[in-house]
C-alpha cells in the first residue's frame, strides 16, 4: 500500500489513525457539513491564490481513474517544460503526494509551494511540506525554495477580490529542511503501521499536533467506553498527563490524586466531581451581581464569515452579525421582553442590524453576553466600517458586562460542566428544561452556514421561511438561556 501525504499527517496525529484508514475506515467520520464548508472555503482561496503564478498547469482529479492517471499526466506536464504546475502527483517507491504549485527555476530546481487558508503558516505546515519534499526528491527533482501561501488577514476587500493582496507567501526552506531525516524515519515508521495486522494502541494519550477532541471520536467509534467523568474529559488535558495517569490505572476524575500535577481549573473539576455537589462562592457571586445596572439587555449575535471577505470593507475571516437577539429586564421584578433582528437579504446586514439595535437598546443599562470578546470586538469592528455608528457602540461596550465571569473564575463549580464555562455545558446543569436539542438549528457554526448557503449563495435547496424561523428560535433560546442563568444566580 502506498502512502500519501494526507495519510502521513494521520500518522503523525495518532498512529492507529493510519492504520484504520488502511484497514478499517468505516470507524473514520465523514466530514460533517460545517466541516465540509470550511473546506469548501478553503478551495475558494486556492483558486485565488493559484492566479499568483500565471499560465500553469492544472493536473487534478475528478475520479479514481483520474487519481490514478495522475503521475503520468504529471510527467507529461513536466517534460513539457511548463513552468507552473497546480496538483501533480508524484511517487517516489511506497510514498505519493500532490503538490498545490511547483514552479520551475532557471536553473532547473523547482520551487514548492502548499496553499493554506491560515492566516500564517504553522509549525505543522511544515511536516506536511517535509513529506513532499521527500516524495519530490525520491521521484528525482530538486527543490530549492519551500514556502506556504496564506491567507493576508489584513486584506480589505475593496470591489473585485484582489488575488495577490488576498494572499502572502512565507517561506519555510530552512524549517522544513531541519526535519528532513526525521521525516524520513517517520515515513519508515508509518509503513510499518500500514503493515500490521491489527490495530496500534489507541489511546489517547499518543494523540499529537492538536488532534485530540477529533481523535476521541473516533476513540469512542471503536467501541471504547468514555463516561463523562473519564480522566479523557479533564478540561484541556495533555498528552504526557493522560499518559501518566493511564500508568497509574486511574480511570476516573475522581480516583486522580490530591497531588497529581493539573492546571487550576483542572484541579478545581477533580474537587467537584470528588466532592459530588456544587462550589459557589456566594460572596463573589452577590459581588458580580452588584456590578450589574438596570435595565438589563441580554444581547447575543449571529455572525457569517468567509477566508474570502464577502462585503467591502471587510477582512478575511472576520465576523459579520448578520442576526442578534435581545431580552430586556427593565427592573428586578419585570419579566423579560424579547426583541431581536435577522438580515434577509444578501446586502451588508451591518447598517440596517445597528439602525434597529440602537433603537432596542436604551442609553443606560448593562448589555450582558456571554464571551465578551466576541461581542465587542464586533462593535469594534462595525464601529470602524459606520463611523456614523461609533458613538453608540462604544457606547454599549463601556456597558457590557461578561456572564460567563462567575463560571471561568471559579465563582460557581458544578462537576457536571466538566471544567467548562461554556454555556452549552452550563444550561443543562442549571437550567435543564431548557434545551438546544429540540431546535432545527442547534449550535453556531450550522447557523452562520445556512444563513451564508441560503442568504448569500441563494442555495435552492434550503426552505427559506423555516431557515428563517430556525434561526429565530435558536438566536432567542441563547438570550433566553442568559436570562435563566442570571435568575439562578440571584436565586441564590
Amino acid at each position: 500500500m502506498q502512502l500519501s501525504k494526507t495519510e502521513y499527517i494521520m500518522f503523525l496525529k495518532h498512529p492507529a489513525w493510519l492504520w484504520l484508514k488502511k484497514h478499517d475506515k468505516s470507524k473514520l467520520p465523514e466530514p460533517d457539513e460545517n466541516l465540509q464548508a470550511i473546506f469548501d472555503s478553503g478551495k475558494e482561496f486556492e483558486q485565488y491564490a493559484e492566479k499568483r503564478f500565471p499560465d500553469g498547469a492544472q493536473v487534478g482529479f475528478d475520479s479514481f481513474k483520474d487519481y490514478m492517471s495522475m503521475p503520468k499526466r504529471t510527467k507529461q506536464v513536466l517534460d513539457s517544460g511548463t513552468k507552473v504546475i497546480f496538483q501533480g502527483r508524484f511517487e517516489a517507491n511506497s510514498i505519493t503526494c500532490i503538490c498545490d504549485v511547483i514552479e520551475r527555476t532557471e536553473e532547473g530546481e523547482f520551487n514548492l509551494y502548499e496553499i493554506k487558508s491560515s492566516t500564517k503558516s504553522k509549525p505543522e505546515h511544515s511536516y506536511d511540506l517535509a513529506f513532499q519534499t521527500v516524495v519530490l526528491e525520491g521521484s528525482g527533482l530538486k527543490v530549492k525554495n519551500i514556502a506556504v501561501v496564506h491567507v493576508n488577514n489584513q486584506y480589505v476587500k475593496n470591489g473585485e477580490i484582489d488575488p495577490i493582496e488576498l494572499s502572502t507567501i512565507t517561506d519555510v526552506t530552512s524549517e522544513v529542511r531541519d526535519k528532513i531525516e526525521g521525516t524520513k524515519e517517520s515515513i519508515k515508521r508509518a509503513l510499518d503501521v500500514i503493515n500490521l495486522s491489527e490495530i496500534p494502541d489507541p489511546s489517547p494519550r499518543y494523540v499529537k499536533l492538536g488532534a485530540f477532541s477529533e481523535w476521541m471520536e473516533i476513540y469512542k467509534a471503536l467501541g471504547k467506553k468514555v463516561d463523562k467523568y473519564s480522566i479523557y474529559n479533564l478540561i484541556a488535558p495533555s498528552t504526557k498527563s493522560l499518559g501518566e495517569l493511564e500508568d497509574l490505572g486511574v480511570e476516573s476524575i475522581k480516583d486522580i490524586s490530591d497531588d497529581f500535577k493539573l492546571t487550576a481549573k483542572q484541579q478545581a473539576q477533580v474537587v467537584a466531581t470528588k466532592k459530588d455537589e456544587q462550589m459557589v462562592d456566594k460572596k463573589g457571586v452577590e459581588e458580580f451581581l452588584g456590578t450589574l445596572t438596570y435595565p438589563l439587555y441580554f444581547l447575543d449575535y449571529e455572525t457569517a464569515m468567509g477566508t474570502v471577505p464577502i462585503y467591502d470593507g471587510t477582512k478575511p475571516y472576520q465576523q459579520i452579525p448578520f442576526q442578534y437577539s435581545l431580552h430586556v429586564v427593565k427592573e428586578k421584578s419585570s419579566e423579560p421582553a424579547q426583541l431581536e433582528y435577522l438580515h434577509r437579504d444578501s446586502s451588508n446586514p451591518v447598517p440596517d442590524l445597528l439602525k434597529r439595535l440602537k433603537e432596542d437598546i436604551g442609553p443606560v443599562g448593562s448589555v450582558i453576553v456571554w464571551y465578551k470578546s466576541f461581542e465587542m470586538k464586533r462593535n469594534e469592528e462595525m464601529a470602524e466600517m459606520f463611523p456614523e455608528f461609533a458613538e453608540f457602540l462604544e457606547g454599549v461596550n463601556g456597558r457590557v458586562v461578561d456572564l460567563m465571569e462567575p463560571f471561568s473564575n471559579g465563582l460557581f463549580v458544578d462537576k457536571d460542566f466538566l471544567g467548562s464555562a461554556s454555556i452549552k455545558k452550563v444550561l443543562p446543569v442549571l437550567v435543564p428544561e431548557l434545551s438546544y436539542k429540540e431546535l432545527g438549528i442547534q449550535e453556531g457554526a450550522s447557523a452562520q452556514r445556512l444563513w451564508m448557503e441560503e442568504v448569500l449563495k441563494g442555495d435552492s435547496s434550503i426552505d427559506k421561511e423555516k431557515l428563517f424561523s430556525d434561526l429565530v428560535k435558536y438566536c432567542t433560546l441563547d438570550t433566553l438561556a442568559m436570562v435563566k442563568i442570571w435568575s439562578v444566580l440571584e436565586n441564590l
